[in-house]
């Protein structure tokens, strides 16, 4: 077999067996309608959802129309340096105009290689063409068209990720009060609220924000002007060819421009989409496990549920079911880009550049897409979830809390008394509610016994015993920074929000930027046109 062939197994290994295909047909299977029309209504409704969010870098994505752009500049900044005369220049811009004209045709051609693209030119003007290739190579110019698009799809992935961010804070803002259980270990262990759950998920988030932040001032520097990887006898101008293309600067080391650099930098991309998509799995495999119960707090809205074939009882929740697949798609990818870069030869970049051709982050921005489905139908029941902390001692630490800090019972002593009281009601039936007064005096008594403490009677009055067991009492007097309660809730709501629109104006002004250098390149371009 050859590597290429190994390498291609891999990915398919490693990215699950992903297709597009595999996917719309897994998303007409088990959308929630119930006819085949309803169906492919619904999964063109998500398709469309998903090419907006990709529309923005289409336009500028695909090879041809980038090594178009690359051709602008590099006639551009060879007439500015007197590489080629004005009049040689002049000419070789019409024939760049050319290639970028012809394409629209209904004959028209849109090679990607550079060398068929020349050849339209040459066919064109003549051999001058081949001037505009002075002092550059395939390897840098393929190098800078991937970086370019590499940058765009992050910047797309950052807009989807911050409005899942923003859906979370709205969700959070709606449930500051709402009491939910929270677990460790898969076991029920201390109420908390669902707008604290939220926000927690949404922090993470937060750094991923922060990480692409880091991520692009390393990315968008540009490799255009350094030829095969050591630069060239002509005295390029690589500072006015990175304003031109809407990089911030260059990447020094012409070796590491297009033969290092061209593999560490999309690795590090497909880490932070990996880093997203197994919180988000989390996130989502907590809403699916409220599946398994027979009256969950949180499940879907009705009709975002898709109904049996065969048991009509059942409504399966096809919306978590896609989200989480392609959530795993992102991992699988992800690290298939890391596969691909491990151990190949340096100056192979059609191995290192997997991420363009795996499509990850076209599945990352589906990944948020469905997430945002999923929220968008969730129905959150706050009696249900209250009933549930009710219904168990996740309360209990706070027995061994109260005691010590109200009447100075050592924190062992109150642990051991809330152990035994655990241990009494779960093997008697009894829920907090409930408990028998009496039997929690007595069982204090005995805790009291084994560390030989001086206070034998349980220092609550029954009210207090209650009081203390109650949720709404836990949840209120947390006193820690980052806390559940509801004030600490709100201020972190305010901040999150606060760091969100901080990010969304980040990518904004990304954005203007690379609309301003594209400007910049057309005028440039033109004005060579018209002299």
């Amino acid at each position: 077999m050859t590597l290429r062939k190994t390498l291609l197994c891999l990915a398919v290994a490693c990215a699950l067996a992903t297709t597009q295909l595999s996917a719309q047909a897994a998303d007409t299977a088990d959308l929630p309608c119930r006819t085949t029309a309803e169906c492919a209504a619904e999964a063109a409704k998500i398709g469309a959802t998903v090419d907006r969010a990709g529309a923005k870098h289409s336009k500028h994505d695909n090879q041809f129309t980038w090594v178009n752009r690359i051709n602008k500049a590099s006639i551009v900044m060879l007439t500015e340096e007197d590489i080629v005369s004005r009049q040689q220049g002049q000419e070789i811009a019409r024939g760049v105009q050319y290639v970028i004209d012809q394409a629209g045709k209904p004959d028209g051609k849109k090679p990607s290689d550079v060398l068929q693209i020349e050849r339209i030119m040459i066919d064109k003007i003549g051999p001058q063409a081949s001037l505009i290739h002075s002092g550059r190579s395939r390897q840098d110019m393929y190098a800078t068209y991937r970086l370019a698009t590499l940058r765009s799809q992050l910047l797309d992935y950052t807009d989807a990720m911050n409005d899942t961010r923003a859906q979370l804070l709205k969700l959070a803002k709606d449930n500051v009060d709402t009491l939910i259980p929270a677990y460790t270990n898969g076991v029920q262990a201390q109420p908390i609220t669902y707008a604290h759950y939220l926000l927690a998920y949404e922090a993470a988030f937060e750094r991923d924000a922060q990480r692409i932040r880091e991520l692009y001032e390393r990315l968008n520097l540009s490799p255009m002007g350094t030829a095969v990887l050591a630069n060239s006898g002509w005295p390029l101008n690589r500072e006015r060819l990175a304003e031109l293309l809407g990089f911030d600067g260059v990447r020094e080391n012409s070796l590491d421009a297009g033969q290092v650099s061209t593999y560490d930098i999309p690795i590090e991309a497909a880490g932070i989409a990996s880093s997203s998509a197994i919180r988000i799995g989390a996130m989502l495999g907590d809403i699916h496990t409220q599946y398994h119960q027979i009256r969950p707090w949180l499940l879907l809205e009705e009709g975002a549920t898709y109904t049996s074939s065969a048991m009509p009882q059942k409504r399966n929740p096809g919306l978590i079911m896609r989200a989480r697949e392609s959530a795993t798609d992102v991992v699988g990818l992800a690290q298939t880009v890391t596969l691909r870069a491990h151990n190949v030869t340096t100056g192979m970049t059609d191995y290192k550049f997997a991420f363009d051709a795996l499509g990850l982050f076209d599945n990352a921005q589906q990944m948020f897409v469905r997430t945002r489905q999923v929220l968008d139908a969730l129905v959150i029941n706050p009696q249900r979830a209250l009933e549930e902390l009710e219904g168990e001692w996740t309360t209990s630490m706070e027995l061994a809390d109260t005691l010590e800090r109200e009447h100075k019972v050592p924190f062992r002593i109150g642990h051991s008394f809330a152990s035994l009281v655990v241990g009494h009601a779960r093997k008697e039936g009894f829920v907090p509610a409930n408990f028998p007064y009496a039997e929690a005096q007595q069982l204090f008594t005995k805790a009291a016994q084994k560390y030989n403490w001086k206070t034998r009677t349980l220092p609550l009055t029954e009210p207090a015993f209650r009081a203390t067991l109650s949720p709404q009492n836990m949840v209120k007097t947390r006193v820690g920074t980052g806390g559940p309660q509801p004030a600490e809730v709100k201020r972190m709501l305010k901040e999150a929000n606060d760091a969100l629109a901080g990010d969304q104006h980040w990518a904004n002004g990304r954005r203007e930027r690379l609309a301003k250098a594209e400007t910049s390149l057309d005028n440039a371009f033109g004005a060579l046109l018209k002299n």
